[in-house]
C-alpha cells in the first residue's frame, strides 16, 4: 500500500453563527420615525387649538431682530472674541455700521450739546462785558466826584457797590447834610447837580434803571395824611425826573417805587438819617456768573 493510501482523510466543518445583536439598528430608526410623527402631529394639534393672535405673537417672537442680525458672533458678549475677516483683519477692529436712525439721533445729541456749549459760551462772554461795563463806569463816576470841587465834599455819602441785581449807587443823608429839604421831596441844589452827573454816567449804557426812595423810621405827626411812604415815592419820582432831564430816555426806567423805613440801611439804627436815601439801580440785563468764576 502506498502512503498516499495511508494517509488519514481530514474533513473540516465550517460552524455558523448568526448574527447576534447587529441586525437591530432598524428599531432604533423606527423609534426616530414614531417621535418625529409624534412631535408633528402635536405641533398641527396646536396650530389647531391656538388663535390667531397667539400665532402671531409665536410668529413676533422667533422673527430675527435687528438687533440680533447685526450682532458678530462670539463678540461683545459672555463669548466675547474675536473673528477673522476674509481680509484678515480681525472683527475688533472693524465698526459694526449702526442702523440710520441711530446715526441720525447721535448726531441730534452732539449738536444740541455744541449748541448749549456755544450758548453758554455766549452768556459767559456778555456777562464778564457787561461786568466791566458797571465797574469802569464805577470808576468813572467816582473820578469825576473827586475832581468837582463841589460834589467832592458828598463823596462819602456816594456809595457804589455791585448787587446780584446789578450796580446800584446810593445817596444816603448825613447829620447836617441831607439831600432833600426836610419832609419835603424838593432836593437841595447840589443834590441835583449830584443826579445829573450821575444821569451823564448812567445814559452810557444801555440797562434799565430802577429806583427807590428811603426814609429814617420817624413818623409823620399823627393826624398828617401824609406818611413816609408818600414822602420816599415822591423823593424817588423827584430823582426820576432829574434823570429824565439830564438825557436819560424814559424808557429806560423799569420802576420808581417808595420803600418809606421797610429797607433800612443801617437796621440797627432805624432812626439815623443815614437811612434816608435814593437807590439808583443800573439793572443787570445779562445772566448773573457763577459764584465760581
Amino acid at each position: 500500500m502506498s502512503d498516499e493510501q495511508q494517509r488519514p482523510i481530514i474533513i473540516k466543518r465550517i460552524k455558523k453563527v448568526s448574527g447576534g445583536h447587529h441586525g437591530g439598528a432598524w428599531k432604533v430608526a423606527y423609534a426616530d420615525f414614531v417621535t418625529a410623527m409624534m412631535a408633528f402631529f402635536l405641533l398641527l394639534w396646536l396650530l389647531n387649538s391656538t388663535s390667531q393672535e397667539q400665532k402671531e405673537g409665536l410668529s413676533d417672537y422667533f422673527t430675527p431682530t435687528t438687533a440680533a442680525t447685526q450682532a458678530i458672533a462670539g463678540a461683545d458678549s459672555v463669548l466675547e472674541g474675536v473673528s477673522v475677516n476674509s481680509d484678515g483683519s480681525s472683527s475688533s477692529d472693524v465698526t459694526t455700521p449702526m442702523p440710520d436712525e441711530v446715526v441720525i439721533k447721535k448726531e441730534e445729541v452732539a449738536k444740541r450739546n455744541d449748541d448749549a456749549a456755544e450758548e453758554n459760551s455766549f452768556e459767559v462772554a456778555m456777562a464778564n462785558r457787561e461786568q466791566e461795563a458797571f465797574e469802569d463806569m464805577a470808576t468813572d463816576l467816582n473820578l469825576s466826584i473827586q475832581d468837582n470841587a463841589e460834589l467832592s465834599q458828598l463823596k462819602d455819602q456816594v456809595i457804589i457797590d455791585m448787587t446780584e441785581d446789578g450796580m446800584r449807587i446810593q445817596l444816603v443823608d448825613k447829620d447836617n447834610r441831607s439831600m432833600f429839604k426836610s419832609n419835603t421831596a424838593e432836593l437841595y441844589s447840589y443834590a441835583e447837580r449830584m443826579l445829573q452827573l450821575i444821569a451823564e454816567k448812567v445814559g452810557k449804557l444801555p440797562n434799565r434803571i430802577s429806583i427807590a426812595g428811603h426814609t429814617d423810621s420817624k413818623p409823620y405827626r399823627a393826624g398828617s395824611n401824609y406818611s413816609n411812604w408818600e414822602l420816599s415815592s415822591d423823593r424817588a419820582n423827584a430823582a426820576r425826573r432829574v434823570l429824565l432831564s439830564s438825557g436819560v430816555s424814559t424808557d429806560r426806567f423799569a420802576e420808581i417805587t417808595g420803600k418809606a423805613a421797610t429797607e433800612p440801611l443801617l437796621p440797627g439804627r432805624p432812626d439815623r438819617p443815614e437811612n434816608r436815601r435814593i437807590t439808583i439801580l443800573v439793572i443787570r440785563e445779562a445772566p448773573t456768573l457763577p459764584s465760581n468764576l
